[in-house]
């Protein structure tokens, strides 16, 4: 059994100043065997993390559609903000990346999801971010669970790591 953190970020997001080496410190320090890096629209952190850590870290993205944010997993090239959805889930697909949906109903984020919006990429997609733990309104990450349940997506948790204490709290 692994102990897994899918949603974190480094310094390379501009709202997180958490360096890779301390985020895979305090990893090791909490017993995370494996992290998602997962910066806004960028790789980079992840790169510098798994130069470190090639054992313990995913190299992930967070990337900005048109409608919504998406989580990628095993990222080879990162993708641009801005895209389409189904553009970005084509080009995630492209590089063997899985794919969930990040925080899909937080009612404070300008990356949450219109329900019908994602119902059009539900069949495309593998996973939906059923509990993020910045989430405000535990209401908001129910209403993911139940999406989930209902389209018979896996579901993934993450704490949105943007400092260190946060690490871990999913």
């Amino acid at each position: 059994m692994l102990t897994l953190e899918l949603h974190a970020h480094t310094q390379a997001s501009k709202d997180s100043l958490a360096r890779p080496a301390d985020i895979l410190r305090v990893c090791a320090e909490r017993g995370i065997d494996r992290i998602a890096i997962t910066d806004h629209n960028s790789i980079r952190g992840a790169l510098e993390a798994a130069a470190i850590e090639p054992g313990r870290v995913i190299v992930g993205e967070e990337v900005m559609t048109t409608q919504g944010e998406l989580l990628a997993y095993f990222v080879v090239e990162e993708l641009p903000a801005g895209l389409e959805p189904a553009e970005a889930i084509r080009r995630l697909r492209a590089q063997g990346a899985a794919i969930s949906v990040a925080h899909p109903f937080d009612r404070h984020r300008g990356g949450a999801w219109r329900e019908a919006d994602l119902l059009a990429i539900a069949p495309l997609v593998d996973a939906i971010e059923v509990f993020n733990a910045r989430c405000l309104h535990a209401s908001d990450n129910e209403r993911a669970q139940r999406f989930a349940q209902e389209h018979g997506l896996a579901i993934t948790v993450g704490s949105d790591a943007h400092t260190l204490r946060e690490l871990g709290r999913a």
